[in-house]
C-alpha cells in the first residue's frame, strides 16, 4: 500500500491517507489501498480504528488534476462507495481525525466513520454541485442526519466551506480541538473504546447503525445513478479543465 499507511498497536489500528504532496486527494490507487487497509483492520484483533491524513490535510477530495479514468464508470463509482460500506461494516468503531481540508470525498470518508474529531484548522466542504457533479459516499443520507435537511441542502447547494469550529456547532463533528492535540485525542478515544468488551462495542455500533443505514443502500444507488449522468457533462469537463490549468 503506497498511498495508505497501516499500523496496529495495543488494540488500535491506525490508517493514514498518504498522498501528502496532493493533500491526500483521491485517485484509484488510494481507494484500492484504503480498502485493503480497511480489510486488514477487519481481519486484525484491533478493537478500534483511527482514520487520519498525512501532511497538511485529511483529504482534499478527488484529484481534479488527474484525467477522468477510462473504463467502466459504474465499477469505479461502486469501488469508491465501497469505502463507505467498509467503514460502516467494520465491527470496530472508527474515529476520523480530521485536520486541514476534508473536501468532497474527504468529507464523505469522515462521515462514514462512527465518530469525527476535527482540528480547529479543519475545513469541510461539499463542492460537487458547483463543479457540475453529484455527491457520493452516502452524503445524501448521512449529511442530513448529522446537520438536518435544511442545513444539508445549504451546504450542498451553496458549497460554502465550514471551519472545524463551525462543524462542531452544526453537529457535523463530535468535537473540535487544537491541531496539536488531534491525534492524541483520537488515540485516547480509541483506547477508551478498545478497553470496553469488544462484542458490546460492536453491538452498540450495529444497533445504532441499523436505523441509520436502513436507507443507506438506496442512497448509494441513487448517488451512482446521478454520478453516471453528471460525470461526462460539458460543465464537469469545463470545471476540470479550469482546475488543471491553475498555477
Amino acid at each position: 500500500m503506497s498511498t495508505v499507511d497501516y499500523a496496529t498497536d495495543d488494540g488500535i489500528a491506525v490508517l493514514w491517507l498518504n498522498r501528502p504532496e496532493r493533500l491526500n486527494a483521491v485517485v484509484a490507487e488510494l481507494i484500492d489501498d484504503l480498502l485493503e487497509a480497511l480489510d486488514a483492520a477487519a481481519r486484525s484483533d484491533a478493537r478500534a480504528v483511527v482514520l487520519a491524513g498525512r501532511g497538511r490535510a485529511f483529504c482534499a477530495g478527488h484529484d481534479l488534476k488527474e484525467p477522468t479514468p477510462e473504463g467502466d464508470s459504474r465499477r469505479r463509482l461502486d469501488r469508491l462507495q465501497d469505502v463507505t460500506r467498509r467503514l460502516r461494516g467494520l465491527r470496530q468503531p472508527v474515529i476520523a481525525a480530521v485536520h486541514g481540508y476534508a473536501i468532497g470525498a474527504g468529507a464523505e470518508f469522515a462521515m462514514g466513520c462512527d465518530l469525527i474529531l476535527a482540528a480547529e484548522d479543519a475545513v469541510f466542504a461539499f463542492p460537487e454541485v458547483s463543479l457540475g457533479l453529484s455527491v457520493t459516499g452516502a452524503a445524501s443520507r448521512l449529511l442530513p442526519l448529522l446537520v438536518g435537511p435544511l442545513k444539508a441542502k445549504e451546504l450542498l447547494l451553496l458549497g460554502e466551506r465550514v471551519s472545524g469550529t463551525k462543524a462542531r456547532e452544526l453537529g457535523l463533528v463530535n468535537a473540535t480541538l487544537p491541531a496539536d492535540d488531534l491525534m492524541d485525542t483520537a488515540l485516547a478515544w480509541a483506547a477508551r473504546i478498545a478497553a470496553h468488551p469488544a462484542a458490546a462495542a460492536t453491538m452498540a455500533k450495529r444497533a445504532l447503525d441499523s436505523g441509520i443505514d436502513g436507507s443507506l443502500d438506496a442512497a448509494l444507488e441513487l448517488e451512482v445513478s446521478h454520478a453516471l449522468i453528471t460525470e461526462h457533462s460539458a460543465e464537469v469537463a469545463a470545471s476540470a479543465e479550469a482546475f488543471r490549468n491553475r498555477t
